[in-house]
């Protein structure tokens, strides 16, 4: 089956889903959401999969674009939940997506705030991760093993770094994505691939395990979606759908530096953060040459926001941290846009008191009758929490299907092969298989909207990636919307190329 999906196929399959129960509703189409069903489907299941708004509307397009080996979990002790990140970052890089995640450099500097018995330490907890490395069979030459640099070195590949005091870098090797938002997009069109009608724009008003009340955002028009089955996956919105459900949301903070403010990056940076033993704001340098800086974890109260926007207080906190190791300060006018997104930890036993930076990464999968419901985790695990859901939703509801198939399972794009000659490889690194299809859309519009993107590319999102409106297009197909001044400037290529 066709893994295009654009406004045509959503009508038609829209209707059909009105009309015939199936054997697996979704409601979430954020990373985890996405995965199942594109496990489901692949297993043989009818499913249908819904969500209010976009593709990767919610916490799945806010990461830090790391793919990652969970070295903090193992130094908390959380050796299993370390193992599973490291399990799944194999399969992404091996199989599933080697188009769209890749090794990258991290280095730690050394400066004075990093004592010599603290330097051992952390290269420890290095060489143990490339341990689990090991132990999940992903091999050396895909993920370097960590080194120790002397300050030179360490400055040639952060040139920005102060030189005063710099004993050296400690240089780790771990995965990241080109997009955490075209990962989510690939992984539906899979699951379309495989059967699954996956339909944005459609609101879950009530959900029960045999289906929900639904009501389609572009018309209004309310229908019913009957279902043997149901899987929860709205991450930090999930206890409005089953209020059994109690999270403790975690914000987390990025900021997007000017092009030329960190000149000469090359590798990500983790700078300790002053007064955290095990805590690190990460620098990742951009193709388009900006650089994205985060990471806070701050609790969040009251109603969780459909957008969460990032407070100034994150922003000077992250500016103060990276400014502990540079040698010239970045002020705040080298800040040209800022995002937040929201982490759904499980509350530890209930008390909303506790300290998000505490909680576990460990996913649970909950079910109240043929209604299951998975949460926390990570984007790394997505493909691990979809296929636990899955299996869940097939026992509760004595489901017929055979096994998950999606450890092997590559997605759209991930296609072995060399490009096409002449094919730009931004878009190999973006669309991978599909490159040379799109170079071809790019060549027949080739006007510039913002960071190299053409008209093309929108296109290309429209007719084969579900893009719906101007926000699907800079938000979330293209990312140009993360900086405020460059979607404006995109915005009317992007209505006219709906147009």
């Amino acid at each position: 089956m066709d893994s295009s999906l654009n406004a045509r196929r959503r009508a038609h399959e829209l209707a059909l889903v009105a009309e015939r129960p199936v054997d697996l509703l979704v409601v979430g189409l954020g990373a985890t959401g996405a995965g199942a069903a594109l496990d489901a489907a692949s297993r043989g299941l009818s499913v249908a999969a819904i969500d209010a708004h976009d593709l990767a509307f919610g916490t799945s397009r806010w990461s830090s674009k790391l793919v990652h080996g969970g070295l903090r979990y193992l130094a908390r002790g959380q050796v299993d939940v370390a193992y599973e990140s490291a399990v799944e970052r194999g399969i992404l890089l091996r199989r599933t997506a080697p188009h769209l995640v890749r090794a990258h450099p991290y280095l730690l500097p050394l400066t004075p705030a990093v004592s010599r018995s603290r330097a051992a330490v952390l290269m420890t907890g290095y060489r143990l991760g490339d341990g689990l490395r090991a132990a999940a069979r992903t091999p050396r030459p895909l993920l370097p093993g960590p080194s120790l640099l002397d300050s030179v070195r360490a400055r040639r590949l952060a040139p920005a770094l102060r030189e005063h005091g710099l004993r050296g870098g400690l240089l780790s090797w771990d995965g990241r994505l080109v997009d955490d938002a075209r990962l989510v997009v690939a992984i539906a069109r899979t699951a379309a691939a495989h059967g699954a009608k996956v339909l944005t724009r459609c609101r879950a008003l009530e959900l029960t395990g045999g289906g929900a009340t639904v009501r389609d955002e572009l018309t209004g028009e309310e229908f019913t979606i009957r279902a043997r089955a149901v899987i929860n996956a709205t991450g930090v919105w999930a206890g409005l759908l089953d209020p059994r459900v109690r999270l403790r949301p975690s914000r987390g903070t990025h900021l997007v530096l000017r092009p030329g403010t960190l000149p000469g990056v090359t590798a990500g940076l983790h700078v300790p953060i002053p007064g955290a033993s095990n805590r690190f704001a990460l620098v990742l340098p951009q193709a388009d040459g900006r650089v994205h800086v985060g990471l806070t974890d701050e609790p969040v109260d009251g109603p969780v926001p459909d957008v969460p926007e990032a407070p100034e207080e994150d922003v000077r906190a992250l500016l103060d941290v990276l400014n502990t190791v540079l040698e010239v300060p970045v002020g705040r006018d080298a800040v040209a846009g800022a995002y937040a997104g929201l982490r759904p930890l499980l509350a530890a036993g209930g008390d909303a008191g506790d300290d998000t930076a505490d909680l576990s990464r460990r996913h649970a999968v909950l079910a109240h009758g043929r209604l299951v419901t998975v949460v926390g985790g990570k984007l790394t695990t997505y493909r691990r929490m979809a296929r636990d859901a899955v299996d869940r939703a097939v026992s509760v509801a004595d489901l017929t299907a055979g096994p998950c198939r999606t450890a092997r399972l590559p997605l759209v794009g991930a296609a072995p092969g060399r490009p096409a000659d002449g094919v730009p490889r931004r878009l190999v690194e973006r669309y991978g298989g599909e490159a040379a299809a799109v170079h071809e859309l790019v060549r027949e519009h080739p006007e510039e909207i913002g960071l190299g993107i053409t008209k093309g590319e929108l296109l290309w999102s429209v007719r084969h990636e579900g893009a719906l409106d101007v926000g699907d297009l800079l938000d979330r197909r293209t990312r140009i919307g993360l900086v405020p001044e460059d979607r404006a400037a995109a915005l009317p290529a992007a209505r006219d190329t709906l147009g």
